[in-house]
């Protein structure tokens, strides 16, 4: 067993004053508890579900979806005119080139059906 050189043991609190150091650390955190007015954080019985009404929410993903889907497809028409111009004659590079294109052009056309996808789940839905 390791034993604390007696110099050491002086610095040190004993059993005792660590023991009534949890005791009292745990007592303040039950009077704190007790303190806190807990009607603050009732329940009213009302669950609010949204605070917008249904086509407000749906305009607000439409206008979402239609912004990351053109940002999607920009960065992929970006990396298409890379690779195209750095492809010089590889036909593995004009490859990709092409099919980044392609993937450009799924985006923007998404982007441009969204609110037509997003008013068919309006239909759904019953909004």
């Amino acid at each position: 067993m390791f034993r604390i050189p007696a110099r050491l043991r002086a610095l040190t609190r004993s059993r005792t004053d660590r023991r009534a150091g949890r005791v009292a650390a745990v007592a303040g955190e039950v009077l704190l508890l007790l303190l806190v007015p807990t009607a603050a954080h009732a329940d009213s019985g009302v669950a609010v579900l949204a605070a917008n009404p249904l086509p407000v929410v749906i305009i607000n993903l439409q206008l979402w979806l239609i912004g990351i889907l053109a940002g999607l497809a920009t960065l992929f028409l970006v990396l298409a005119g890379v690779y195209w111009a750095t492809a010089g004659g590889d036909p593995t590079q004009v490859e990709k080139a092409k099919g980044a294109l392609k993937n450009a052009l799924v985006g923007y056309g998404l982007a441009i059906l969204a609110p037509v996808l997003l008013q068919v789940v309006q239909g759904i839905v019953g909004g």
